[in-house]
């Protein structure tokens, strides 16, 4: 029983000299049975532009950052027992960033960022969105990146065993230079935009005059222009090369392109971009210059002479004249009159030739109207298929012409008896001649 007990006493004493040991957890050191204190350090940020840092006017850019952290932190053994200490004062804690131009050309459009914490020694990343303004002199400019953090300031060095630890956190806040380049580059202005014969639904020309307004000479250029978005406007032939395109010089192009049948009459963008070869030998794209481009609306047609007349029981050729109450010169029209009962016609097409905006043309028709037909005013559909700038065939909306019937006129008393006597006399002369024809034979 006496062993027993003096067994527990020795296992009870091993436990209570255990414990305060398991209370340090400051940190170890593989090389020492003691723990670690931290005497002091600071964390130590620096940062640079990852990657490239050329870049052009016009060009939409990603800027990104490595944020790295370097601080060193002094520490030593100890046996003694300590309460653990939350963080290292190395540590940048809660780390933010933000860039901004700082009058340089260049529009920074990400705002600040929450990167957490950045121990010693450790990197991390931030990308920022950018767009360098289209005008931006070629030069060396200075992006601020402000940094702000907070770091343990305080140690356990000096801070007896205790049941409380009091930790000190204390703000920084730097501003970093980052250096950016911009490069010289060939800018395009369009100086002049003209259309021709673009109109709702239709094909037509777009020339352009377009100016290099950069700061590099560009050879072996070709000039491509792009529809904007959802833009009414889509090119069918989209590039025209132009080969040297020096420091101001002035090019005019000239591009085909069609309408949508959905497009109202309004003004249109389009881009304008240059594909060249730079003085290193690379080929490089322009920014884009967005231009409008107006479009007219939907070539229509309109008759303006008076209702023709038809009398009943007759065939009469009627007059009706077209005007091109559009926009563009409507090429080889073709009017179709769409005739139903009681009219009726041997031939309902009308060939109406070029018919420039404003002007009109005059067709005949030939329409029978019915003897029975009813009095009165009737609209007959009619429509006008031509061809557009570039040769395509298009119709018109339909639209109508007035037709108008009026009664045959009665004949007078005196013109019924002539002619009855004249049907009598010739009745009477038939049958003098057959009597004459018999008695002879």
């Amino acid at each position: 029983m006496k062993s027993y007990t003096t067994c527990a006493v020795l296992l009870l004493t091993a436990v209570l000299c255990i414990i305060p040991v398991l209370g340090q957890e400051t940190g170890t050191n593989p090389l020492s049975p003691g723990l670690i204190k931290y005497l002091g350090g600071t964390p130590q940020i620096t940062a640079y532009v990852a990657g490239t840092n050329d870049f052009y006017p016009g060009q939409d850019a990603t800027i990104t950052v490595v944020i790295r952290n370097s601080g060193t932190v002094a520490t030593m053994d100890t046996n003694q027992g300590t309460l653990p200490q939350t963080d290292v004062p190395t540590t940048a804690k809660l780390v933010t960033v933000g860039l901004s131009s700082d009058g340089a050309p260049i529009n920074i459009t990400t705002g600040p960022q929450e990167l957490g914490d950045i121990p010693s020694p450790g990197i991390t990343r931030a990308s920022f969105s950018a767009t360098i303004t289209t005008d931006a002199n070629v030069g060396s400019y200075t992006l601020p990146l402000t940094v702000q953090y907070s770091y343990l300031s305080n140690s356990l060095a000096n801070q007896p065993t205790s049941d409380e630890v009091l930790s000190v956190y204390t703000p920084v806040n730097i501003t970093i230079p980052l250096t950016v380049m911009i490069q010289p580059v060939v800018h395009v202005s369009v100086l002049d935009a003209q259309a021709s014969g673009l109109t709702v639904g239709t094909e037509g020309y777009v020339n352009l005059t377009i100016q290099n307004t950069g700061y590099q000479d560009g050879t072996q250029a070709t000039v491509k222009i792009l529809q904007h978005g959802n833009s009414a406007i889509i090119p069918t032939d989209d590039s025209v090369y132009i080969g040297d395109f020096p420091q101001n010089g002035i090019v005019t192009c000239l591009y085909r392109v069609s309408v949508s049948n959905d497009a109202q009459q309004q003004t249109y963008p389009i881009d304008v971009e240059v594909t060249y070869t730079n003085s290193d030998g690379n080929t490089v794209t322009s920014a884009i210059d967005t231009v409008g481009i107006p479009v007219a609306g939907k070539l229509t047609f309109a008759v303006i002479s008076p209702p023709a007349l038809v009398t009943q029981g007759s065939d009469t050729v009627v007059n009706i004249t077209y005007q091109n109450t559009g926009a563009i010169t409507a090429h080889e029209a073709e009017a179709r009159l769409r005739v139903y009962d009681p009219f009726s016609s041997p031939d309902t097409l009308a060939y109406l030739g070029d018919i420039p905006a404003g002007g009109t043309v005059t067709a005949q028709y030939a329409i029978s109207a019915a003897k029975n037909a009813a009095l009165g005013t009737y609209s007959l559909n009619t429509e006008v298929r031509y061809r557009d700038e570039l040769d395509n065939s298009k119709t018109s909306d339909i639209f109508t012409a007035q037709v108008t019937i009026t009664q045959r006129p009665s004949t007078p008393l005196l013109v019924q008896v002539l002619e009855i006597a004249a049907v009598i006399a010739l009745i009477a002369g038939a049958g003098y001649c057959a009597f004459a024809m018999r008695k002879k034979h």
